[in-house]
C-alpha cells in the first residue's frame, strides 16, 4: 500500500503555475477592445468591488480581485462561452463561472446605492402614470438602447463598428413620467 502511494505521487502531473499578466500595463485601446473599460475605469471597479470579491485563502496562487473583475468584464463584453473566456484569460471554465457570479453578486449588492432614478416627482405618481400608459403596475421608469448610425470617424474607427458591422453610437435612454 505504501509503495502504491509513492508510485501515485511520482506519476501525478506536476502543477504548472502560469505567471499572471499585468492587465493594466496594456494600452487603453487594448483594454477597451477586450473588457470595454479603460485602465482607470477598471481600477475604479476594483476599488469598489474588491471587498466583496476578494477571497481569503492560504493558497499562493489565488486570482487577484483585478483578475476576477477582468474575467467577468470579458464575459459581459462579448457574451461568449465560459470555455472561450477561460482560454483567453488562461483559467478554467469553473474559474470563469465563479468570477462572473462573484462580480454579479457584488454589483447587485451595490445596486441601490449606485442606480438612482432622477426626478422630483414622488414614485407613487410615476407608478400611476406608467400604469395608465402601458398597464404595467409598479413601473417607475424605462431604459432602452439603440444604435444611431454615423459616418465612420477617422480616429478609432474600429471602436464605432457594432455587431451588425455598421458604424454607430450606442445610446441608452431612460424615461420616467
Amino acid at each position: 500500500d505504501r509503495e502504491a502511494q509513492i508510485l501515485r505521487r511520482a506519476l501525478r502531473r506536476e502543477r504548472v503555475i502560469r505567471a499572471r499578466l499585468d492587465i493594466l500595463s496594456f494600452p487603453d485601446d487594448f483594454l477597451c477592445e477586450r473588457y470595454r473599460f479603460s485602465a482607470q475605469s477598471i481600477i475604479y471597479l476594483d476599488n469598489i468591488l474588491r471587498p466583496y470579491i476578494t477571497h481569503v485563502t492560504h493558497r499562493g496562487h489565488a486570482l487577484s480581485s483585478l483578475h476576477i473583475i477582468c474575467i467577468a468584464l470579458r464575459f459581459f463584453a462579448n457574451g461568449s462561452f465560459l470555455y472561450n473566456i477561460g482560454d483567453a484569460e488562461h483559467v478554467s471554465k469553473a474559474t470563469v463561472c465563479r468570477a462572473v457570479r462573484n462580480v454579479t453578486v457584488a454589483l447587485k449588492r451595490l445596486l441601490y446605492s449606485s442606480v438612482v432614478f432622477p426626478g422630483h416627482r414622488p414614485t407613487r405618481f410615476i407608478k400611476e402614470g406608467c400604469h395608465k400608459i402601458a398597464g404595467f403596475p409598479g413601473v417607475i421608469g424605462c431604459t432602452d438602447g439603440t444604435h444611431i448610425p454615423i459616418i465612420a470617424p477617422s480616429v478609432n474607427e474600429g471602436d464605432y463598428v457594432n455587431r451588425k458591422s455598421f458604424h454607430s453610437i450606442n445610446v441608452q435612454v431612460h424615461s420616467s413620467l
